[in-house]
Protein backbone atom coordinates (compact mmCIF):
# COMPACT_ATOMS: atom_id res chain seq x y z
CA UNK A 1 0.00 0.00 0.00
CA UNK A 2 1.08 3.57 -0.66
CA UNK A 3 -0.12 6.52 1.42
CA UNK A 4 0.35 9.90 -0.27
CA UNK A 5 0.38 12.82 2.16
CA UNK A 6 1.25 12.14 5.77
CA UNK A 7 -0.94 14.72 7.51
CA UNK A 8 -3.52 13.87 10.15
CA UNK A 9 -5.69 11.65 7.94
CA UNK A 10 -2.68 10.12 6.17
CA UNK A 11 -1.10 9.12 9.46
CA UNK A 12 -4.38 7.63 10.68
CA UNK A 13 -4.72 5.63 7.47
CA UNK A 14 -1.13 4.41 7.64
CA UNK A 15 -1.52 3.37 11.28
CA UNK A 16 -4.69 1.44 10.44
CA UNK A 17 -3.02 -0.33 7.53
CA UNK A 18 0.03 -1.23 9.62
CA UNK A 19 -2.20 -2.68 12.37
CA UNK A 20 -3.78 -4.86 9.72
CA UNK A 21 -0.35 -6.13 8.71
CA UNK A 22 0.01 -4.25 5.42
CA UNK A 23 3.32 -3.10 4.05
CA UNK A 24 3.07 0.66 3.69
CA UNK A 25 5.19 3.19 1.84
CA UNK A 26 4.49 6.84 2.63
CA UNK A 27 4.98 9.68 0.15
CA UNK A 28 5.12 13.32 1.19
CA UNK A 29 6.15 16.23 -1.02
CA UNK A 30 7.18 18.56 1.82
CA UNK A 31 7.70 16.56 5.01
CA UNK A 32 8.22 18.43 8.25
CA UNK A 33 10.32 17.03 11.11
CA UNK A 34 7.03 15.94 12.72
CA UNK A 35 6.08 14.01 9.58
CA UNK A 36 9.45 12.27 9.48
CA UNK A 37 9.13 11.41 13.16
CA UNK A 38 5.63 10.02 12.63
CA UNK A 39 6.79 7.88 9.72
CA UNK A 40 9.63 6.47 11.80
CA UNK A 41 7.30 5.75 14.72
CA UNK A 42 4.96 3.82 12.41
CA UNK A 43 7.79 1.93 10.79
CA UNK A 44 7.11 3.42 7.35
CA UNK A 45 9.45 3.94 4.48
CA UNK A 46 9.12 7.65 3.69
CA UNK A 47 9.72 8.76 0.10
CA UNK A 48 10.17 12.50 -0.09
CA UNK A 49 9.03 14.53 -3.11
CA UNK A 50 9.44 11.80 -5.75
CA UNK A 51 9.49 12.86 -9.39
CA UNK A 52 6.63 11.54 -11.57
CA UNK A 53 8.70 8.60 -12.82
CA UNK A 54 9.53 7.32 -9.36
CA UNK A 55 6.01 8.05 -8.13
CA UNK A 56 4.63 6.00 -11.02
CA UNK A 57 6.83 3.04 -10.09
CA UNK A 58 5.69 3.21 -6.45
CA UNK A 59 2.03 3.35 -7.43
CA UNK A 60 2.35 0.54 -9.97
CA UNK A 61 3.45 -1.83 -7.23
CA UNK A 62 0.54 -1.04 -4.91
CA UNK A 63 -2.85 -2.72 -4.50
CA UNK A 64 -4.38 0.65 -3.60
CA UNK A 65 -3.14 4.17 -2.96
CA UNK A 66 -4.53 6.15 -0.04
CA UNK A 67 -4.54 9.85 -0.91
CA UNK A 68 -4.79 12.56 1.72
CA UNK A 69 -7.44 15.24 1.10
CA UNK A 70 -4.80 17.96 0.89
CA UNK A 71 -3.33 16.42 -2.28
CA UNK A 72 -4.87 18.49 -5.12
CA UNK A 73 -6.43 17.03 -8.26
CA UNK A 74 -3.56 18.58 -10.25
CA UNK A 75 -0.97 16.41 -8.48
CA UNK A 76 1.07 14.12 -10.78
CA UNK A 77 -0.28 11.16 -8.83
CA UNK A 78 -3.57 11.31 -10.71
CA UNK A 79 -1.78 11.17 -14.05
CA UNK A 80 0.50 8.24 -13.20
CA UNK A 81 -1.98 6.07 -11.26
CA UNK A 82 -3.15 4.12 -14.30
CA UNK A 83 -5.57 1.44 -13.16
CA UNK A 84 -4.46 1.41 -9.51
CA UNK A 85 -7.39 2.44 -7.28
CA UNK A 86 -7.00 5.76 -5.48
CA UNK A 87 -8.98 6.01 -2.25
CA UNK A 88 -9.13 8.27 0.79
CA UNK A 89 -9.04 7.72 4.52
CA UNK A 90 -12.84 8.09 4.69
CA UNK A 91 -13.19 5.06 2.43
CA UNK A 92 -10.91 3.07 4.74
CA UNK A 93 -12.82 4.19 7.81
CA UNK A 94 -16.17 3.23 6.34
CA UNK A 95 -14.87 -0.21 5.36
CA UNK A 96 -13.56 -0.73 8.87
CA UNK A 97 -16.69 0.40 10.70
CA UNK A 98 -19.15 -2.12 12.08
CA UNK A 99 -21.74 0.51 13.03
CA UNK A 100 -23.90 2.82 10.90
CA UNK A 101 -22.25 5.87 9.38
CA UNK A 102 -24.12 9.15 9.01
CA UNK A 103 -22.34 11.37 6.49
CA UNK A 104 -22.95 15.09 5.97
CA UNK A 105 -21.67 17.26 3.15
CA UNK A 106 -22.45 20.62 1.58
CA UNK A 107 -20.67 23.80 0.64
CA UNK A 108 -21.67 25.56 3.87
CA UNK A 109 -22.81 24.45 7.31
CA UNK A 110 -21.31 20.95 7.48
CA UNK A 111 -19.58 21.32 10.85
CA UNK A 112 -22.63 22.91 12.45
CA UNK A 113 -24.91 20.10 11.26
CA UNK A 114 -22.45 17.36 12.29
CA UNK A 115 -22.22 18.95 15.74
CA UNK A 116 -26.01 19.19 16.04
CA UNK A 117 -26.68 15.64 14.80
CA UNK A 118 -24.11 14.20 17.19
CA UNK A 119 -25.65 16.13 20.10
CA UNK A 120 -29.18 15.05 19.10
CA UNK A 121 -28.19 11.39 19.02
CA UNK A 122 -26.33 11.64 22.32
CA UNK A 123 -29.30 13.40 23.94
CA UNK A 124 -31.40 10.44 22.75
CA UNK A 125 -29.15 7.97 24.57
CA UNK A 126 -27.21 6.85 21.47
CA UNK A 127 -23.41 6.74 21.68
CA UNK A 128 -22.54 8.91 18.67
CA UNK A 129 -19.11 10.23 17.75
CA UNK A 130 -18.32 13.08 15.34
CA UNK A 131 -15.54 12.32 12.88
CA UNK A 132 -14.25 12.91 9.38
CA UNK A 133 -13.36 16.43 8.30
CA UNK A 134 -14.45 17.78 11.68
CA UNK A 135 -11.27 16.53 13.35
CA UNK A 136 -11.11 12.86 14.36
CA UNK A 137 -10.27 10.75 11.30
CA UNK A 138 -13.07 8.34 10.45
CA UNK A 139 -10.69 5.40 10.43
CA UNK A 140 -9.82 6.14 14.07
CA UNK A 141 -13.42 6.64 15.13
CA UNK A 142 -14.38 3.37 13.47
CA UNK A 143 -12.17 1.50 15.91
CA UNK A 144 -13.91 2.92 18.98
CA UNK A 145 -17.07 2.11 20.90
CA UNK A 146 -19.51 4.38 19.09
CA UNK A 147 -22.95 3.12 18.12
CA UNK A 148 -23.18 5.65 15.29
CA UNK A 149 -20.44 7.55 13.46
CA UNK A 150 -21.38 11.06 12.31
CA UNK A 151 -18.93 12.08 9.60
CA UNK A 152 -18.33 15.46 8.02
CA UNK A 153 -17.17 14.67 4.49
CA UNK A 154 -15.63 17.25 2.17
CA UNK A 155 -15.55 17.20 -1.61
CA UNK A 156 -11.87 16.21 -1.43
CA UNK A 157 -12.74 13.18 0.67
CA UNK A 158 -15.77 12.18 -1.38
CA UNK A 159 -13.78 12.40 -4.62
CA UNK A 160 -11.63 9.57 -3.28
CA UNK A 161 -14.42 7.12 -2.39
CA UNK A 162 -15.30 3.95 -4.28
CA UNK A 163 -17.66 1.87 -2.13
CA UNK A 164 -18.59 4.46 0.53
CA UNK A 165 -22.26 3.98 1.43
CA UNK A 166 -23.50 5.80 4.53
CA UNK A 167 -26.71 4.61 6.09
CA UNK A 168 -27.85 8.24 6.17
CA UNK A 169 -26.29 10.80 3.86
CA UNK A 170 -27.22 14.49 4.10
CA UNK A 171 -26.38 17.15 1.50
CA UNK A 172 -26.94 20.67 2.82
CA UNK A 173 -26.44 22.94 -0.18
CA UNK A 174 -24.29 23.57 -3.24
CA UNK A 175 -22.44 26.60 -4.57
CA UNK A 176 -19.05 26.90 -6.29
CA UNK A 177 -16.09 26.34 -3.98
CA UNK A 178 -12.56 24.97 -3.85
CA UNK A 179 -11.75 25.78 -7.47
CA UNK A 180 -8.14 26.01 -6.33
CA UNK A 181 -8.40 22.20 -5.89
CA UNK A 182 -11.12 21.08 -8.30
CA UNK A 183 -10.40 21.89 -11.96
CA UNK A 184 -14.04 22.86 -12.66
CA UNK A 185 -17.32 23.48 -10.86
CA UNK A 186 -18.66 20.30 -12.48
CA UNK A 187 -15.77 18.29 -11.02
CA UNK A 188 -16.67 19.74 -7.61
CA UNK A 189 -20.36 18.84 -8.08
CA UNK A 190 -19.52 15.29 -9.13
CA UNK A 191 -17.36 14.86 -6.04
CA UNK A 192 -20.20 15.99 -3.78
CA UNK A 193 -22.65 13.69 -5.58
CA UNK A 194 -20.54 10.68 -4.60
CA UNK A 195 -22.21 10.94 -1.19
CA UNK A 196 -25.10 8.95 -2.69
CA UNK A 197 -23.23 7.15 -5.49
CA UNK A 198 -23.69 3.72 -3.84
CA UNK A 199 -26.98 4.39 -2.08
CA UNK A 200 -29.88 1.97 -2.44
CA UNK A 201 -32.73 0.30 -0.58
CA UNK A 202 -32.47 0.79 3.18
CA UNK A 203 -30.43 4.00 2.90
CA UNK A 204 -31.74 7.49 3.59
CA UNK A 205 -30.76 10.55 1.55
CA UNK A 206 -31.48 13.83 3.35
CA UNK A 207 -31.61 16.56 0.72
CA UNK A 208 -32.15 20.30 0.53
CA UNK A 209 -35.26 20.34 -1.63
CA UNK A 210 -34.83 24.08 -2.27
CA UNK A 211 -31.38 23.66 -3.84
CA UNK A 212 -31.77 22.51 -7.47
CA UNK A 213 -28.36 20.81 -7.65
CA UNK A 214 -28.96 18.84 -4.46
CA UNK A 215 -32.53 17.99 -5.40
CA UNK A 216 -31.45 16.63 -8.80
CA UNK A 217 -28.84 14.39 -7.18
CA UNK A 218 -31.42 13.19 -4.64
CA UNK A 219 -33.75 12.17 -7.45
CA UNK A 220 -30.97 9.95 -8.79
CA UNK A 221 -30.54 8.40 -5.35
CA UNK A 222 -34.29 7.76 -5.19
CA UNK A 223 -34.05 6.02 -8.55
CA UNK A 224 -31.60 3.56 -6.99
CA UNK A 225 -34.04 2.76 -4.19
CA UNK A 226 -32.90 5.11 -1.42
CA UNK A 227 -35.49 6.85 0.73
CA UNK A 228 -35.25 10.60 0.13
CA UNK A 229 -36.20 13.05 2.89
CA UNK A 230 -36.35 16.71 1.88
CA UNK A 231 -35.87 19.76 4.09
CA UNK A 232 -36.26 23.45 3.31
CA UNK A 233 -37.34 26.71 4.86
CA UNK A 234 -40.69 26.54 3.09
CA UNK A 235 -40.98 23.10 1.47
CA UNK A 236 -40.16 19.51 2.34
CA UNK A 237 -41.00 16.97 5.00
CA UNK A 238 -38.91 19.11 7.38
CA UNK A 239 -39.66 22.83 7.16
CA UNK A 240 -40.67 26.00 9.00
CA UNK A 241 -44.45 26.16 9.38
CA UNK A 242 -46.30 28.87 11.29
CA UNK A 243 -43.21 29.74 13.31
CA UNK A 244 -42.37 26.13 14.17
CA UNK A 245 -39.82 23.58 13.01
CA UNK A 246 -41.94 20.66 11.88
CA UNK A 247 -41.35 17.24 10.42
CA UNK A 248 -43.47 14.57 8.73
CA UNK A 249 -47.07 14.64 9.88
CA UNK A 250 -46.62 18.20 11.21
CA UNK A 251 -44.51 16.80 14.06
CA UNK A 252 -43.33 19.90 15.97
CA UNK A 253 -39.87 19.92 17.49
CA UNK A 254 -39.48 23.55 18.56
CA UNK A 255 -40.73 27.05 17.95
CA UNK A 256 -38.43 29.31 15.99
CA UNK A 257 -38.53 31.91 18.78
CA UNK A 258 -37.21 29.30 21.25
CA UNK A 259 -33.96 28.78 19.36
CA UNK A 260 -30.75 30.54 20.42
CA UNK A 261 -29.80 30.69 16.70
CA UNK A 262 -32.52 31.60 14.20
CA UNK A 263 -31.11 33.43 11.21
CA UNK A 264 -32.28 31.87 7.92
CA UNK A 265 -29.16 29.76 7.47
CA UNK A 266 -29.39 28.65 11.12
CA UNK A 267 -32.92 27.37 10.47
CA UNK A 268 -31.80 25.51 7.34
CA UNK A 269 -28.98 23.88 9.31
CA UNK A 270 -31.39 22.95 12.11
CA UNK A 271 -33.87 21.38 9.69
CA UNK A 272 -31.15 19.35 8.01
CA UNK A 273 -29.88 18.19 11.40
CA UNK A 274 -33.39 17.21 12.51
CA UNK A 275 -34.08 15.20 9.37
CA UNK A 276 -30.71 13.49 9.61
CA UNK A 277 -30.79 12.73 13.33
CA UNK A 278 -34.34 11.38 13.20
CA UNK A 279 -33.39 9.11 10.29
CA UNK A 280 -30.46 7.86 12.37
CA UNK A 281 -32.66 7.01 15.36
CA UNK A 282 -32.75 10.15 17.53
CA UNK A 283 -35.88 10.90 19.53
CA UNK A 284 -37.94 14.06 19.14
CA UNK A 285 -37.15 15.07 22.71
CA UNK A 286 -33.43 14.46 22.22
CA UNK A 287 -33.48 16.60 19.10
CA UNK A 288 -35.35 19.36 20.88
CA UNK A 289 -32.93 19.45 23.83
CA UNK A 290 -29.91 19.62 21.56
CA UNK A 291 -31.41 22.44 19.48
CA UNK A 292 -32.34 24.54 22.49
CA UNK A 293 -28.86 24.10 23.98
CA UNK A 294 -26.96 24.94 20.77
CA UNK A 295 -25.38 28.40 20.87
CA UNK A 296 -23.51 28.03 17.58
CA UNK A 297 -19.87 27.50 16.67
CA UNK A 298 -17.11 30.11 16.64
CA UNK A 299 -16.56 32.28 13.55
CA UNK A 300 -19.99 31.52 12.09
CA UNK A 301 -22.04 34.74 12.36
CA UNK A 302 -20.88 35.00 15.97
CA UNK A 303 -21.77 38.19 17.84
CA UNK A 304 -18.51 39.62 19.21
CA UNK A 305 -19.42 43.18 20.17
CA UNK A 306 -22.05 45.89 20.28
CA UNK A 307 -21.84 49.66 20.66
CA UNK A 308 -24.03 52.66 19.80
CA UNK A 309 -26.71 50.48 18.28
CA UNK A 310 -24.31 48.60 15.97
CA UNK A 311 -23.67 44.86 16.33
CA UNK A 312 -20.42 43.25 15.17
CA UNK A 313 -20.40 39.68 13.85
CA UNK A 314 -17.48 37.35 13.13
CA UNK A 315 -18.30 35.15 10.14
CA UNK A 316 -14.69 34.41 9.21
CA UNK A 317 -15.59 30.81 8.30
CA UNK A 318 -17.55 32.16 5.30
CA UNK A 319 -14.92 31.56 2.61
CA UNK A 320 -17.29 31.40 -0.38
CA UNK A 321 -19.68 33.95 -1.91
CA UNK A 322 -22.56 31.56 -1.23
CA UNK A 323 -21.81 31.59 2.49
CA UNK A 324 -21.68 35.38 2.52
CA UNK A 325 -25.01 35.72 0.72
CA UNK A 326 -26.60 33.25 3.14
CA UNK A 327 -25.31 35.18 6.15
CA UNK A 328 -26.52 38.52 4.81
CA UNK A 329 -30.05 37.14 4.45
CA UNK A 330 -30.29 37.54 8.22
CA UNK A 331 -29.73 41.32 8.21
CA UNK A 332 -31.74 44.23 6.86
CA UNK A 333 -28.75 46.60 6.77
CA UNK A 334 -25.08 45.78 7.15
CA UNK A 335 -21.55 46.96 6.54
CA UNK A 336 -19.61 44.07 5.04
CA UNK A 337 -15.90 43.39 5.44
CA UNK A 338 -14.86 41.00 2.65
CA UNK A 339 -11.73 39.80 0.89
CA UNK A 340 -8.66 37.67 1.46
CA UNK A 341 -7.20 35.02 -0.81
CA UNK A 342 -9.69 34.00 -3.47
CA UNK A 343 -10.09 30.23 -3.99
CA UNK A 344 -10.69 30.64 -7.71
CA UNK A 345 -14.32 31.71 -7.24
CA UNK A 346 -16.36 34.38 -8.99
CA UNK A 347 -16.80 37.15 -6.43
CA UNK A 348 -19.01 39.19 -8.75
CA UNK A 349 -22.10 37.37 -7.40
CA UNK A 350 -21.62 39.23 -4.11
CA UNK A 351 -23.17 42.24 -5.80
CA UNK A 352 -26.55 40.51 -5.43
CA UNK A 353 -26.51 41.53 -1.76
CA UNK A 354 -26.22 45.24 -2.49
CA UNK A 355 -29.74 46.07 -1.28
CA UNK A 356 -28.79 44.89 2.22
CA UNK A 357 -25.50 46.80 2.39
CA UNK A 358 -24.79 50.30 3.57
CA UNK A 359 -21.13 49.96 2.64
CA UNK A 360 -18.34 47.46 1.97
CA UNK A 361 -14.75 47.39 3.23
CA UNK A 362 -12.46 45.36 0.94
CA UNK A 363 -9.40 43.63 2.39
CA UNK A 364 -6.55 41.35 1.39
CA UNK A 365 -5.32 40.05 -1.95
CA UNK A 366 -8.84 40.03 -3.41
CA UNK A 367 -9.64 43.63 -2.46
CA UNK A 368 -9.78 44.74 -6.10
CA UNK A 369 -12.19 41.88 -6.94
CA UNK A 370 -14.42 42.82 -4.02
CA UNK A 371 -14.41 46.45 -5.11
CA UNK A 372 -15.36 45.41 -8.64
CA UNK A 373 -18.21 43.20 -7.35
CA UNK A 374 -19.87 46.19 -5.69
CA UNK A 375 -19.03 48.86 -8.27
CA UNK A 376 -22.11 51.03 -8.71
CA UNK A 377 -23.96 49.06 -6.03
CA UNK A 378 -22.80 50.60 -2.76
CA UNK A 379 -19.80 52.56 -1.40
CA UNK A 380 -16.58 50.54 -1.16
CA UNK A 381 -13.35 51.43 0.63
CA UNK A 382 -10.14 49.41 0.94
CA UNK A 383 -8.23 48.67 4.12
CA UNK A 384 -4.65 47.51 4.49
CA UNK A 385 -5.11 45.84 7.88
CA UNK A 386 -7.85 44.45 10.08
CA UNK A 387 -7.73 47.36 12.57
CA UNK A 388 -8.22 49.77 9.69
CA UNK A 389 -11.02 47.65 8.24
CA UNK A 390 -12.94 47.54 11.51
CA UNK A 391 -12.55 51.27 12.04
CA UNK A 392 -13.74 52.06 8.51
CA UNK A 393 -16.73 49.75 8.97
CA UNK A 394 -17.58 51.33 12.34
CA UNK A 395 -17.40 54.80 10.81
CA UNK A 396 -19.80 53.77 8.01
CA UNK A 397 -22.33 51.95 10.20
CA UNK A 398 -25.51 53.54 11.57
CA UNK A 399 -27.57 52.49 14.60
CA UNK A 400 -29.45 49.29 13.76
CA UNK A 401 -26.76 48.09 11.34
CA UNK A 402 -24.59 45.00 11.61
CA UNK A 403 -20.89 45.04 10.84
CA UNK A 404 -20.16 41.63 9.39
CA UNK A 405 -16.76 40.09 8.69
CA UNK A 406 -17.83 37.59 6.03
CA UNK A 407 -14.85 37.41 3.68
CA UNK A 408 -15.89 35.08 0.80
CA UNK A 409 -12.19 34.19 0.64
CA UNK A 410 -9.58 32.11 2.41
CA UNK A 411 -7.46 33.72 5.10
CA UNK A 412 -3.99 32.74 3.99
CA UNK A 413 -2.89 36.12 2.67
CA UNK A 414 -2.89 37.72 6.14
CA UNK A 415 -3.49 34.81 8.53
CA UNK A 416 -2.75 31.12 9.10
CA UNK A 417 -6.42 30.18 9.44
CA UNK A 418 -9.95 31.54 9.35
CA UNK A 419 -9.98 31.18 13.14
CA UNK A 420 -6.97 33.43 13.55
CA UNK A 421 -8.60 35.97 11.23
CA UNK A 422 -11.83 35.90 13.24
CA UNK A 423 -9.99 36.27 16.53
CA UNK A 424 -8.12 39.30 15.19
CA UNK A 425 -11.41 40.82 14.04
CA UNK A 426 -12.86 40.32 17.53
CA UNK A 427 -9.83 41.99 19.13
CA UNK A 428 -10.17 44.95 16.79
CA UNK A 429 -13.89 45.20 17.52
CA UNK A 430 -13.15 45.22 21.25
CA UNK A 431 -10.76 48.12 20.73
CA UNK A 432 -13.28 50.11 18.66
CA UNK A 433 -16.17 49.36 21.01
CA UNK A 434 -14.07 50.29 24.02
CA UNK A 435 -12.91 53.53 22.46
CA UNK A 436 -16.48 54.48 21.62
CA UNK A 437 -18.05 53.70 24.97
Amino acid sequence: MVVVGLGVSGRAAAAHLRRDGAEVVAVDDAPTPAVRQAAAALGLELVEAPDPTRLGRLVAGADEVVVSPGVPASHPLFAVAGGVPLIGEVELGWRRSRVPTVAITGTNGKTTVVTLVTAMLQASGIAAVAAGNIGLPLVEAAGGDAEVLVAEVSSFQLALTRCFRPAVGAWLNFSPDHLDWHPTVEHYRQAKARLWAQSGPGDVAVANGEDPVVAAAAATAAGRGATVVHFGLSHGQWRVHQGRLVGPGEETVAGVDELPRRLPHDLADALCALATARAAGASVEGCRRALLDFEGLPHRVQLVGEARGVRYYDDSKATTPGAVLAALEGFDSAVLIAGGRNKGLDLAVLGQAGRRLRAVVAIGEAAAEVRAAFAGVCPVTEAGSMPEAVQLAADAAKPGDAVLLSPACASFDWYRSYGERGDDFARCVAAVVGAGS
